[in-house]
């Protein structure tokens, strides 16, 4: 992809964001788009970076660490680690990222609490919730949620800001919407449950059903393709 192309996707997926949110009847500022880095080299990050984008998201420990070396320079990027977080790699994460989205565990948030360095302040986290009841996701139960929040809620090096979810796919927008209806729904209980927390995040929503995961409410929306082009898998 050449910097003219990515220019080009980087503001198509801004004009949809801020479409749907306008059809939503929501502010314009109501979310926030988070690019979706995994498999791109650095250098496509730095263009997008050049361009406005602050905010990343990595699934690869290993990968984004080389890429965060090579991009230290940038001192206001952010770093959202969004994939699978395996017990053995939580350190890394602790000392190189600002955000996790896929915590859903608390041997898992225990290390990533004890491993934060307290001169970096608190690691932002949301909690990944299964919506769909997919064997084969990532995820707490919905009814494992709350302990699981109060358990992270009582970490001093964690904040807890919300939830997160990749639903099974769906062909239609109803279809879709039922899915991140039952998040919302469960940071809604959460908020009653927790009233003190800063529980304002929902990060939901990618490619094919950004307008449903707006129209549910979300404020972080995962774009990687429709911004970057087509993932190389190879590339780990």
């Amino acid at each position: 992809m050449t910097d003219s192309m990515l220019c080009e996707s980087l503001a198509s997926a801004r004009r949809r964001l801020t479409e749907a949110l306008v059809s939503a009847g929501r502010p314009t500022d109501a979310a926030r788009l988070l690019a979706v880095s995994k498999t791109k080299p650095a250098g496509m990050i730095r263009e997008a970076w050049s361009l406005g984008q602050r905010e990343f998201g990595e699934n690869y420990v290993q990968e984004a660490l080389e890429k965060q070396a090579e991009l230290a320079d940038l001192g206001d990027i952010v770093w959202h680690f969004i994939g699978p977080l395996q017990a053995n790699k939580t350190r890394a994460v602790a000392e190189h990222f600002d955000w996790v989205h896929s915590l859903d565990r608390e041997k898992v948030a225990r290390r990533l609490n004890d491993q934060r360095p307290e001169e970096l302040g608190p690691l932002q986290v949301c909690l990944q919730v299964n919506v769909s009841g997919e064997a084969s996701k990532s995820g707490v139960a919905p009814g494992e949620l709350e302990a699981l929040a109060e358990a992270v809620l009582s970490m001093p090096r964690l904040r807890l800001r919300g939830l997160m979810a990749i639903p099974a796919p769906a062909r239609d927008i109803a279809s879709q919407r039922e899915p991140l209806a039952r998040l919302r729904q469960a940071l809604e209980a959460l908020r009653r449950r927790f009233p003190e927390a800063p529980l304002d995040t929902l990060s939901m929503g990618m490619s094919d059903d950004l307008e449903a995961a707006v129209l549910e409410g979300a404020t972080l929306v995962r774009l990687g393709t429709a911004i970057f082009g087509t993932r190389d898998t190879s590339r780990r």
